[in-house]
């Protein structure tokens, strides 16, 4: 699933080109909305709030989330897909610009006002504009026997986070990942993830370690029995989630983390 520095980026690229635009092509390929019909609305915007996106088209909300496959594609009328047209769900387009979401997730066109029955659930943006690190602290607080990676990937705390930067700021802050959250430093680690998550905004090739080689971007996630770049010692690979149903694969070096 994509981490919110990712989704920021599409919400971004998209809005650089459909901010303002009249609509000129509405398609949302699922059942539910196949008939919607905002052809001549203006699209106001497009924006990120966490891993969701939010296309603002007149009175409406056109909102989707990327999930594990999904992606959101830009390209000039009339030019060819990457994606086969089977995996499209959504096309919003300009008179410059088509839009085309792929294998999304979620799709749901809503109103405006109503934004918050999507979203209203999310913990503070760690992209955007009204971040709350303190009330992000009191959220990861609130549960301290939640081990230290489901606290972060729980979108009702922090929103944002993935797999990805949860096993790695285990790694950094030095704790295991099932370490209870209450028995860590929640202030430290709630600004060591906004630091990471910033450093990474702008870059498609994301990096916990500074280096942007390949296999060199990550202390520990997608590094099972390799050395720990630290202190060599193999770095081991497990399952954790709040249920059984929801286990992700974590990542941790036995010596650094503790």
């Amino acid at each position: 699933m994509p981490e919110g520095d990712t989704v920021y980026r599409a919400a971004r690229h998209l809005n650089d080109v459909l901010q303002g635009a009249t609509v000129t092509t509405w398609d949302l390929r699922v059942p539910a909305f196949a008939t919607s019909d905002l052809v001549g609305e203006r699209i106001e915007g497009v924006i990120s709030r966490g891993k969701h996106l939010l296309h603002r088209v007149g009175d409406f909300s056109l909102h989707t989330h990327l999930k594990m496959e999904g992606s959101w594609h830009l390209y000039r009328p009339g030019s060819a897909w990457k994606r086969p047209a089977y995996q499209a769900r959504a096309l919003v387009g300009s008179a410059d610009w088509l839009s085309v979401g792929f294998e999304l997730g979620v799709v749901d066109l809503i109103a405006r006002s109503d934004e918050h029955t999507v979203v209203g659930h999310l913990g503070p943006d760690l992209l955007g504009e009204d971040w709350n690190a303190t009330e992000a602290v009191d959220r990861l607080s609130a549960a301290p026997g939640q081990p230290t990676a489901v606290a972060l990937l729980d979108q009702r705390n922090l929103a944002g986070l993935g797999n990805v930067y949860a096993n790695e700021l285990c790694f950094l802050r030095g704790v295991l990942p099932t370490s209870p959250i209450g028995e860590t430093d929640a202030v430290a680690l709630v600004a060591l993830s906004s630091r990471l998550i910033l450093a990474n905004r702008d870059r498609t090739e994301r990096t916990t370690t500074g280096d942007t080689r390949p296999g060199k971007r990550t202390w520990v996630y997608g590094r099972q029995g390799q050395p720990c770049r630290r202190c060599g010692t193999r770095i081991r690979r497990g399952e954790l989630g709040p249920r059984e149903t929801e286990e992700r694969v974590t990542y941790w070096c036995p010596r650094c983390q503790t």
